[in-house]
């Protein structure tokens, strides 16, 4: 099925995790996640908005150093941005749960 095609995000995931195969690009969006969390938190806590630019550099730029150099593919946030960022957040869930490995 196309990314073109997807009418929810059930469909999406699979292909989601399937753009998500080498490690490296799972690290690195495991670690951008992580880093996108910590500058909200910053937020919370300073009340500076500027930490919003920092947390989606983060977030944003490992994964897509993650896709453009190991995965060699690209991002699915070009194509379905809402359902990517969804995916973004339920493979981290899957990963602290050990359902998606990062090794």
């Amino acid at each position: 099925m196309l990314m073109d095609n997807i009418q929810s995000f059930a469909e999406f995931y699979p292909l989601y995790l399937a753009e998500h195969q080498n490690r490296m690009c799972r690290r690195l969006h495991f670690v951008g996640s992580t880093a996108a969390l910590g500058c909200l938190i910053m937020v919370v806590m300073t009340r500076q908005p500027i930490y919003l630019a920092y947390g989606l550099l983060a977030g944003y730029g490992c994964a897509w150093v993650g896709h453009f150099f190991f995965e060699k593919n690209n991002p699915a946030s070009f194509k379905r941005p809402l359902y990517s960022l969804m995916g973004d957040w339920v493979m981290y869930k899957d990963i602290w749960a050990r359902r998606i490995s990062l090794d």
